[in-house]
């Protein structure tokens, strides 16, 4: 992906908690930036979407509920289809069908990013599993 350099100025003090920031997550300035710049634009576009750290990295999530890529997942594993899809996984995680659907819309708009988490999570599980299953030759 292409960039263009900008001139933004910023509040010093605002400048300087940039800088500490970025160099916590052990990034640059402008990149994290442009990641805060793009997360809010994307919350804008989808309200009720937030953006969390966590041991994957950071990813959308629902601002009063799960991460997207576990939505997105539940809703492909799940036995129904249209509404009573979207009202299974509502139930199932405790949520309105408002919130899957705006989970629902966030990955129509961002589908090869949540596929990926899907994946990442589906290989760790995978992993996991392998891992428990060679414990319990050793044990059984």
């Amino acid at each position: 992906m292409s960039s263009t350099p900008v001139s933004i100025r910023f509040d010093d003090a605002l400048l300087d908690r940039v800088r500490r920031s970025a160099v916590m997550r052990d990034t640059t300035a402008s990149s994290l930036i442009q990641r805060y710049v793009e997360e809010a634009l994307r919350a804008q576009d989808f309200p009720g979407i937030v953006f969390r750290d966590g041991p994957s990295g950071r990813r959308a999530s629902l601002a009063v509920g799960p991460d997207v890529w576990e939505i997105a997942s539940a809703l492909r594993d799940v036995d129904a289809r249209g509404d009573a899809a979207v009202d299974a996984v509502a139930a199932d995680f405790d949520l309105t069908p408002a919130s899957v659907r705006i989970a629902l819309a966030y990955y129509g708009a961002h589908a090869d990013e949540i596929d990926a988490e899907i994946a990442e999570n589906d290989r760790a599980a995978e992993e996991a599993l392998k891992s428990w299953e060679a414990q319990q030759r050793l044990v059984s």
